[in-house]
């Protein structure tokens, strides 16, 4: 029986052991382009899997588990005579996340445009992409970033969507560190507005906590959109920036100071 080492990693697979790449090419100190060669891999492909653009495949995945000398996949992988997660957990997510069905947050899954300011250009504006989607094997909504120019740090987690304020939370949690995203529920055109609290990155290792506006807006089918940091001089910066604007100005959130 022959055995199909090009198969891809699961939306989830990939995540943990991407997360796990860059974790040891820190440690170590190794540039990617070391880890391409000593796994025998094309630069391109370790580089569109790491930003998220392309699955990790089982052999790119044995190639760099040998290259490293660790286990990559530990995780869970979902077997043909296992029940799926989601029949496990009667459809309904953990209780730390609002115990809510998926029929009844189907309308949140999909592709959207996500904005918010540029932390190094306060003329610009940043835009990239994030999906959401049911996760079966953690039985939750799941989201995950893409198409962002510093694709180092892509996030993905979880989404709460609890019952009683109304809103809608995208939790990240790496090894106890988090970043926050709280939205406001879908406007009749769809976007949701709502604060991003993160790190910012500075000079050498310094990180300074930032919060900031941030938008979702439903992918257009019918059109290509712009992702990058835009200035004035791009078209549909205008566009962009009136909806950031309108986050504050229509009270979805709201910036507090002594």
């Amino acid at each position: 029986m022959s055995i199909q080492t090009d198969s891809r990693l699961s939306a989830g697979e990939s995540s943990a052991v991407s997360q796990r790449v860059r974790e040891e090419l820190a440690r170590r100190r190794i540039t990617r382009q070391q880890l391409a060669v000593d796994a025998k891999i094309s630069l391109s492909t370790l580089e569109k899997a790491l930003s998220g653009k392309r699955p990790f495949t089982l052999t790119t995945t044995v190639r760099l588990e040998e290259a490293l000398g660790i286990a990559l996949r530990e995780f869970r992988v979902p077997t043909t005579d296992a029940p799926a997660a989601a029949d496990t957990h009667n459809g309904l997510a953990p209780e730390g996340l609002g115990s809510y069905a998926r029929p009844a947050v189907k309308w949140i899954e999909g592709d959207y445009l996500t904005l918010r300011p540029s932390f190094g250009d306060a003329d610009a504006v940043y835009a990239y992409r994030t999906e959401i989607a049911w996760d079966s094997e953690a039985s939750c909504l799941g989201f995950r970033e893409a198409d962002r120019i510093d694709s180092d740090f892509t996030q993905w987690g979880e989404v709460s969507i609890p019952h009683q304020s109304g809103h809608i939370y995208l939790v990240t949690n790496r090894h106890g560190q988090y970043r926050l995203i709280v939205v406001a529920r879908p406007t009749i055109t769809g976007e949701m507005h709502g604060i991003l609290t993160t790190l910012q990155a500075g000079r050498g290792a310094q990180l300074t906590p930032v919060a900031t506006p941030i938008c979702f807006v439903p992918m257009p089918k019918d059109k290509s959109v712009k992702f990058g940091r835009l200035t004035i001089s791009d078209g549909g910066f205008d566009a962009y920036k009136a909806l950031l604007e309108s986050t504050l100005e229509d009270s979805y959130v709201r910036f507090l100071a002594l």
